[in-house]
């Protein structure tokens, strides 16, 4: 109950600053599958960030007068037969002492509760035009209130976006969400040792991602974070690869990219490995660039950086291990400008990490200005955020590359919690250097 009800007290606090009012914060709806079978119930995550309640039909209402907050929880009833059939419910009462609201009433009297709740109130703060469902809800409170204005009712004048104030909140981490990102983290390192242990050639791709998902569920992990990437030989090079139908070939590299969701939070790995156990003098030379490259981002993803420096310097170490190896000519620099090392490095080296694999929160500083003609700076990286390292090389077969480099994809990926001197690997427990990785596979 406690870190839910400081981040609505915190969130008071930033709503009382913009002359205070009303929030609104709606979870996911129930999303059907086929006829009537649905999909494994998520909260969104603003809702369970400032709330932890479970189940679908509910709104979080946060009131921030000029001196006090309160926060309101509407929910479903207690239903003895629906019960029966889809499980417990908490029901208003238990649901506000369970999880620290003020108050709770059934989720049917929203819109009465709403209309004199909105009544006289100076702003209404909402995830503008983000779902048509809660749009509407708005536009039929505002309705009820505004036509009270003949009594002398006034309806809220300014509307703010909710999820920008929700979204700096959410890129530092509280020591609650760090406890679950590293315990998220210790489970997809498992999973990532257990699958190296099981590939050997012949087998398939969904072989090796049922054993990432065993070993999810097994320690507790409700999901994966996102659709796992098992892609061996040239399905490395497609990015966001998901067919994972292959047959595992002799001599082929595999890339796993696979992290479990625990109690709301993500993780994120990626490992290349040989399928056989035995890096290839060409694969390795690729394979030890990467890591090169992850190294030096790694260095810099400290507190006072800019969020672009890690893809920065990781760049400049891959470029010129193309050069070394002969995927590209010219001189380091010239790769750089000209941006010729994109054809086997397409995309940036991370992204930020937290309840969504791909969290919010953005990549430039919101209250600096821009100077004419150019774009605002980089964000500055401060403790607590938590963000992926994960630089790459994609060979696709052409007659300028090198044979030895035909179809050869490679990323290596951890997740960095930024500390007050540096950063925190809490992936750390999967194998890494390519000496690392063949001695866990012939040990298996």
């Amino acid at each position: 109950m406690q870190p839910y009800l400081s981040r609505r007290l915190k969130l008071a606090d930033l709503m009382r600053a913009r002359g205070g009012g009303v929030a609104v914060v709606a979870t996911a709806p129930e999303v059907i599958r086929n006829r009537d079978a649905h999909y494994p119930y998520r909260s969104d995550s603003y809702f369970h960030y400032l709330s932890g309640f479970p189940e679908p039909e509910a709104v979080v209402v946060i009131v921030a007068d000029a001196n006090s907050s309160r926060s309101i929880l509407f929910c479903r009833e207690k239903h003895e037969e629906r019960e029966i059939w889809d499980g417990f419910r908490f029901g208003p009462d238990a649901a506000a002492e369970r999880f620290g609201f003020d108050s709770a009433f059934p989720i049917d009297s929203i819109d009465a509760q709403m209309a004199h709740l909105l009544a006289d109130q100076p702003a209404l703060f909402y995830a503008l035009a983000e779902r048509p469902e809660t749009d509407a809800c708005v536009q039929r409170w505002l309705a009820a209130v505004r036509a009270q204005a003949r009594a002398g009712v006034n309806a809220p004048a300014t509307a703010y976006d909710l999820n920008a104030l929700l979204d700096e909140m959410r890129l530092i981490k509280d020591a609650t969400e760090v406890d679950l990102m590293q315990r998220a983290a210790r489970i997809s390192a498992q999973a990532h040792v257990r699958a190296m242990q099981a590939t050997k050639p012949g087998r398939r791709e969904f072989e090796i991602e049922a054993e990432l998902l065993h070993e999810f569920r097994r320690h507790g992990s409700q999901f994966p974070a996102y659709g796992s990437i098992v892609a061996g030989g040239r399905n490395a090079c497609v990015l966001h690869y998901r067919d994972n139908a292959d047959a595992l070939r002799d001599g082929d590299l595999l890339l796993i990219d696979a992290g479990c969701e625990l109690d709301g939070y993500a993780s994120d790995i990626t490992r290349t490995f040989p399928v056989n156990g035995r890096f290839s003098g060409a694969q390795r030379a690729l394979y030890d660039i990467v890591l090169d490259s992850q190294a030096a981002a790694i260095a810099a993803t400290r507190p006072g950086m800019r969020f672009i420096d890690p893809h920065d310097a990781a760049v400049r170490v891959l470029a010129q291990g193309m050069i070394d190896c002969g995927l590209l000519s010219g001189s380091l620099d010239g790769a750089i400008e000209s941006g010729s090392y994109r054809r086997f490095y397409m995309h940036r080296t991370g992204h930020w990490l937290g309840m969504d694999v791909h969290d919010c929160g953005g990549y430039r500083e919101p209250g600096e200005a821009a100077q004419a003609g150019s774009e605002k700076p980089w964000r500055v990286l401060r403790p607590g955020m938590v963000l992926t390292v994960e630089p790459g090389i994609y060979v696709r077969a052409a007659a300028d590359v090198p044979a030895a480099y035909h179809d050869i994809g490679i990323r290596i990926e951890d997740d960095a919690l930024v500390t007050e001197s540096g950063c925190e690997i809490i992936t750390g427990d999967v194998p890494k250097t390519a000496a690392d990785i063949e001695a866990l596979m012939r040990a298996a």
